[in-house]
């Protein structure tokens, strides 16, 4: 994938853990609960319509505050990749303040692990100067050593 560098934000991982198992703990609430948003915080709900168009709307409670996210799947590639939008909801109804696009990459590592790549595309040079400037590097790489330690215990 070709990144812009003016709008997107990107990083890889490898990761103890197989293609498979990440992408079904990215892809059931019950797991996406376990490691979705840095602790403290906490995903409270999530609904997954796995498929293109299918709705991915997650709750989450940040400092005592309830932030909601829905959006929907652009494509689904079981165990490989994920990509997915807040710039619609279901049934492709468009979102009045689209914040990003992100893709979620899953490579077999041929060693039992997964070379794991987390891609997020903005709309503007802006958007993604603000999603930096909030945190993407240590958030996402909170919410990535939390889904390793997650998935080390369904091995």
């Amino acid at each position: 994938m070709i990144l812009d560098p003016d709008t997107d934000l990107s990083f890889t991982r490898s990761i103890a853990a197989p293609p498979e198992l990440l992408f079904e703990c990215w892809t059931t609430p019950e797991h996406i609960r376990h490691f979705f948003v840095p602790k403290p915080h906490k995903v409270t709900a999530c609904e997954i319509d796995l498929r293109v168009g299918g709705r991915f709307n997650t709750t989450f409670e940040v400092e005592g505050a309830e932030m909601q996210n829905n959006g929907v799947w652009l494509e689904v590639v079981p165990n490989r990749r994920l990509v997915f939008t807040d710039g619609y909801s279901e049934g492709w109804k468009p979102a009045p303040d689209p914040f990003m696009t992100a893709i979620v990459e899953f490579e077999d590592d041929g060693k039992g692990g997964t070379t794991y790549t987390a891609t997020a595309r903005h709309r503007s040079a802006e958007a993604k100067k603000s999603h930096e400037a909030m945190g993407f590097y240590d958030g996402w790489g909170t919410v990535v050593t939390q889904l390793e330690d997650y998935a080390k215990t369904l091995l």
